[in-house]
């Protein structure tokens, strides 16, 4: 086991070959940190093994879909360093397809790695935290989920349904959770940052149902996409920078009561979610008056 110091925090990050999980992987290490980064294939990392000792960078092969990958990579880092401080769950893919030109075989595989992969991952973690490392201890966890999970976007139905599934499912966790285990559970929906996420996610073939150009869907899937070849350059559009947005997490994982949920990099979709439910909930309350049984209607 290596001896860490009390102020070198040991971070497990799942998705960390590329985009927002190599990012953070990058700060923590820059702040003097231990980074778990964990990926399916670990030689993509092999520059930044490089740079760093052993006692700094453990690099683990890990693919979410597969249970006892992650249960190995815990028992791994609790080997190596004795605890974990912050668990970042952040590995998932992106599918671009219309909900009903989407195979049942895609959206299952969409929700095997979104989905149930970061559920075994914030399971072994809540446990890890609470059992592995000294009595009381805890830690932190953060979620990685998407602008997407607010609102649903055309051509992107299952990904914002993943999103949708385990945003509430750690909402519900985190409510779970003993205080007296002292482990601090944060939901981020990230916005759009200047990753390579777009250019790797799936994009499905336009259902012919949907190839009509003025549909919001094909408006979307163009914006998305940016040529016909299929090649897309996210600097064109996209503003938000990964590497700052690593940043803010740093600094987030170093506040006392963090926030159960927080939209980074997506404030102005987050709030014009919020007020058009909340406009929607006060156009319509008056459907439910009247609805109780007749024994408790006033």
């Amino acid at each position: 086991m290596s001896i860490t110091s009390a102020s070198e925090r040991v971070w497990f990050i799942t998705g960390s070959s590329s985009g927002l999980g190599l990012d953070i992987t990058r700060h923590v290490l820059s702040k003097g940190d231990i980074a778990v980064a964990t990926l399916r294939k670990p030689e993509v990392l092999d520059e930044l093994v490089a740079e760093y000792p052993k006692e700094r960078l453990l690099v683990l092969k890990v693919d979410v879909t597969v249970h006892q990958d992650i249960l190995d990579a815990f028992k791994k880092t609790k080997e190596v360093f004795g605890r974990i401080d912050v668990v970042v769950s952040n590995a998932g893919t992106g599918l671009l397809s219309e909900v009903e030109g989407t195979p049942d075989d895609v959206a299952r595989a969409l929700f095997d790695v979104n989905f149930w992969g970061s559920v075994h991952v914030l399971q072994e973690a809540v446990r890890f935290l609470r059992d592995e490392n000294a009595p009381g201890k805890g830690g932190r966890v953060f979620q990685i989920t998407s602008g997407m999970e607010l609102v649903g976007f055309p051509g992107c139905g299952f990904y914002s349904a993943t999103k949708h599934a385990i945003g509430g499912l750690a909402q519900s966790l985190a409510k779970e959770v003993d205080p007296a285990w002292n482990i601090k559970l944060t939901i981020i929906a990230l916005g759009a940052f200047g990753t390579n996420a777009v250019n790797a996610m799936a994009k499905l073939p336009v259902h012919p149902a949907y190839v009509n150009p003025d549909l919001v869907v094909a408006k979307w899937r163009k914006a998305m996409i940016q040529s016909q070849s299929g090649v897309f350059d996210p600097t064109l559009t996209i503003k938000g920078d990964a590497a700052k947005a690593a940043g803010a997490i740093y600094r987030l994982s170093e506040v006392d009561a963090p926030p159960l949920r927080i939209p980074l990099g997506c404030v102005d979709l987050a709030r014009g979610a919020t007020k058009d439910f909340s406009d929607e909930v006060e156009k319509w309350a008056s459907w439910s008056e009247g609805l109780d049984k007749d024994e408790y209607q006033n």
